[in-house]
């Protein structure tokens, strides 16, 4: 019996009793991610069998200085910690914040934040 399924990324795999028999190359695919039917062809990636998948840890127990170097990595800036609040703001100055786009909201914080340091000076 066969059954054809796609991966999640769209490429299709021919199943026959279990078996995967072989991936079929998607020109629109390769195209749109920038490889060639040679790049797809000297690729062997045989699926992994019920040893392997018990082996398998998770990146942070099987790399962890690596896994904290990539966590480290990704924080952007110094942690700040940003509490919800609730204030009424006249309909026309909401308008024209939210016309900005998208981040107006961290734009308003850093306009209140140099207010607040002015006071103090």
């Amino acid at each position: 019996m066969k059954i054809d399924r796609k991966d999640q990324w769209g490429c299709s795999s021919r199943f026959v009793k279990g078996e995967t028999v072989e991936k079929e190359f998607d020109p629109a695919h390769a195209a749109a991610h920038g490889y060639t039917r040679e790049d797809w062809q000297s690729v062997e990636s045989p699926e992994l069998t019920s040893e392997e998948l018990a082996r398998l840890r998770p990146m942070r127990q099987a790399m962890p200085d690596l896994h904290a170097a990539l966590t480290q990595a990704r924080k952007r800036g110094p942690e700040r910690r940003k509490t919800a609040v609730s204030i009424r703001l006249d309909d026309d100055v909401l308008a024209k914040l939210r016309a900005s786009g998208p981040g107006w909201q961290s734009r308003v914080n850093e306009a209140v934040r140099r207010m607040v340091q002015q006071e103090r000076e």
